[in-house]
């Protein structure tokens, strides 16, 4: 299970990448396989701003839906319409082309309540 040592992780599997104040979030490999082929990714189009902590939309999967939730507070920048047509990019490519959302990071003091990828890794048992 790939599992990138550069991302920072939420407990409910979520990752961000950073590259500066700029933050690319996604779900995990992890998360993707568990809930199978994904077959929707509802975020609002007219979404403006996250809270670390909440809701910011869902996924749904064959199995099961599932609410994505923000790793850090921000003003989004971009959301990914790829997966508006093909939201199985995400089982594809979650750490590539199957990203969520792209923030400016209000507060980068978040990203230090965040997991690294070893402590990810003890938290999914891998």
């Amino acid at each position: 299970m790939n599992i990138p040592s550069n991302l920072k992780y939420t407990n409910d599997h979520e990752w961000i990448l950073v590259d500066g104040n700029i933050g690319t979030i996604g779900i995990t490999e992890y998360a993707q396989g568990e809930l199978g082929d994904v077959v929707f990714v509802d975020i609002d189009p007219g979404l403006t701003s996250i809270t670390s902590g909440q809701n910011f939309g869902t996924i749904e999967a064959v199995k099961t839906v599932s609410e994505l939730y923000a790793p850090v507070t921000g003003k989004v920048l971009e959301i990914n319409q790829i997966l508006t047509n093909n939201p199985e990019t995400i089982n594809v490519d979650p750490y590539g082309e199957g990203w969520m959302v792209k923030v400016e990071i209000e507060n980068p003091g978040e990203l230090e309540s965040l997991l690294d990828s070893e402590a990810y890794k003890a938290l999914i048992g891998r």
